[in-house]
C-alpha cells in the first residue's frame, strides 16, 4: 500500500454533494477504552439492522473459510507476522459484500491508523459510497482511570464489577480503603474475581497515549466532511444511548 498523502479525503468531500444519496448506513464507533462502546455498540446493531464487524472476528472468519485473502492472512500469522493493512482491506471488502451487509454495517476497531482510513475511503469510494456516521464517544482520561482500574471480572461468565459502582456482595475493604483482594467472588458461583493485567493506571496510560496519537487524528480528519457526531460518555448510560441514537439519527 502507497503512503498515505496528507489530503487522502480531497475530492471525496466535493464529491459528496453530487452523489445520490447512499443506501447503506456505514458507520465508526471511536473511544478510548472504558469509554463504553462495548455497551452502546450492540443498540445501535438493534436500532440500524446492521453488523457490527470485528478486524479480528472478520479475520479468523476468512482463515477458516479459506478465502483467498483469508489463505495470505494465515501465511502472515503462521510466520508470527503482523497482518498488513493491504490484508486487512482485502478482508473487508470481501465481507460488506455480505448479505447481512445491505442496509449497512458497523465498523469496530479498524481504522485505527489514518493510512487505514485512506485505504477505507478507497475501498468505499469504488463502490460509489462513503463512511455516513463516525460517533466518538469522549469522556476525562480521569474519570476513565476510574472506571477501568477498579473492574473486576469472573472469567468464567465474563461477569463484571466495579469496585465503586457494583461491588460485588462479598467485598471487603483493607485500612487503606483499597478491596481485599480475597473477599472479590462473584455473586452467582462465589468464585474468585480475576483483574485484568492492562487495567491497571500504568497500563491505561499508556493505552490512552496510543488512542490518542493514533486515533484523533483520524477523528479530525472526518471532522472535515462533517460526518463526526460527539457524544459526552461522561453520563448515565441511557443519556449517552439518547445522544448516541440523535447523532447517527441526525
Amino acid at each position: 500500500m502507497g503512503i498515505c498523502q496528507s489530503d487522502c479525503f480531497s475530492g471525496l468531500k466535493d464529491a459528496l454533494d453530487s452523489r445520490p444519496k447512499q443506501k447503506r448506513k456505514i458507520l465508526m464507533l471511536f473511544g478510548p477504552p472504558g469509554a463504553g462502546k462495548g455497551t452502546q455498540a450492540p443498540k445501535i446493531v438493534d436500532m440500524l439492522t446492521v453488523p457490527q464487524l470485528s478486524t479480528g472476528d472478520m479475520l479468523r472468519e476468512a482463515v477458516a473459510a479459506g478465502t483467498e485473502v483469508g489463505k495470505r492472512a494465515k501465511e502472515v500469522m503462521a510466520s508470527g507476522g503482523l497482518v498488513s493493512d493491504d490484508i486487512v482491506i482485502g478482508i473487508i471488502a470481501d465481507r460488506i459484500k455480505a448479505r447481512d451487509c445491505k442496509n449497512g454495517f458497523i465498523l469496530d476497531g479498524f481504522p485505527r491508523t489514518v493510512v487505514q482510513a485512506c485505504a477505507l475511503d478507497e475501498l468505499l469510494n469504488k463502490s460509489g459510497e462513503v463512511v455516513s456516521r463516525v460517533v466518538s464517544f469522549d469522556i476525562p482520561h480521569g474519570v476513565l482511570e476510574t472506571r477501568i482500574c477498579g473492574r473486576w471480572i469472573h472469567k468464567a461468565s465474563g461477569r463484571s464489577y466495579h469496585v465503586s459502582f457494583a461491588p460485588p456482595k462479598s467485598m471487603k475493604l483493607l485500612p487503606d480503603g483499597r478491596p481485599d483482594p480475597g473477599t472479590m467472588k462473584d455473586d452467582a458461583t462465589g468464585e474468585a474475581l480475576m483483574q485484568r493485567a492492562d487495567d491497571t493506571a500504568e497500563a491505561l496510560k499508556k493505552r490512552l497515549s496510543d488512542y490518542d496519537s493514533e486515533t484523533v487524528p483520524i477523528l479530525q480528519r472526518y471532522d472535515e466532511r462533517g460526518v463526526v457526531r460527539r457524544v459526552n460518555a461522561n453520563q448515565a448510560m441511557e443519556v449517552v444511548w439518547e445522544e448516541t441514537k440523535a447523532g447517527i439519527l441526525n
